[in-house]
């Protein structure tokens, strides 16, 4: 396996003030063509738990967070479900002396990077190329990137991916999954690993629930049955509606 690029990017001709952590590796090619294999590749089968490198790196973040005094959470969902926008309204509404960091997984742009910054907030964005997850290894190395002095809260927003992502201990001490109500209401039982994995499920974009004829009692009811564990929010990043509560939680985290 070729070791990605460890080359870490403090600056682009954009915009000076987010950080770019480029994970990509440079011998990275275009996937195969699905169907039958084609001339001169051949397949060999690794009997190796190919997470368990992961898994020591993820314990190194976890001691790494806990001698810092910070608290992770892995913000993961569908693409669209709203994580961005619901960490630009948590990052608002937080109080000052609750500071935090923010960590954004993306396959290209520092869009979403762009989207969170803000005074006091350090953020960097973690551009995998074609890796539909962060790992362990992205992680520390954003974590390299950015100051975690006096940081409380790190906030992981993963890449938009409701299978993937659910493999990959991050060093978190808890995982958030975003459900919106743009989406179906049978989404926790279709991708239980992501649901049953979770601490707390975010029932996100409630305020357009009537408007999409989303039957939120039933959402509720699969999200229960799909994560029985975690904790329950429902919320809108646009009106406020269900914030203090999601607050409240965030705080108990800390």
């Amino acid at each position: 396996m070729n070791t990605p690029n460890q080359t870490l990017q403090s600056r682009d001709s954009e915009d000076p003030e987010v950080v770019i952590v480029d994970v990509r590796d440079p011998d990275d090619t275009l996937p195969r063509p699905p169907g039958d294999v084609l001339p001169g590749v051949r397949t060999v089968d690794l009997n190796l738990r190919i997470l368990d490198e992961n898994d020591r790196r993820a314990e190194r973040n976890r001691r790494r967070l806990a001698q810092l005094g910070i608290r992770a959470l892995n913000f993961v969902s569908s693409p669209g479900a709203g994580k961005t926008t619901l960490l630009q309204k948590t990052l608002a509404l937080l109080p000052p002396d609750l500071r935090a960091a923010v960590l954004v997984g993306d396959l290209e742009t520092a869009n979403d990077a762009r989207r969170l910054r803000r005074p006091g907030v350090p953020v960097a964005q973690i551009t995998t190329g074609g890796a539909c997850h962060l790992d362990a290894s992205m992680v520390s190395r954003a974590m390299d990137a950015v100051p975690l002095a006096g940081v409380r809260l790190l906030f992981i927003e993963n890449v938009g991916n409701l299978v993937c992502p659910a493999s990959f201990d991050l060093g978190e001490n808890r995982r958030v999954t975003l459900v919106s109500c743009t989406e179906g209401e049978d989404k926790p039982l279709k991708y239980p690993p992501m649901f049953s994995s979770a601490h707390a499920v975010l029932l996100t974009k409630i305020d357009v629930a009537e408007a999409m004829e989303f039957d939120r009692g039933l959402a509720l009811e699969n999200i229960r049955r799909a994560a029985p564990q975690a904790e329950v929010f429902e919320v809108s990043a646009k009106t406020g509606e269900g914030m203090d509560a999601w607050l409240a939680y965030l705080q108990g985290a800390s």
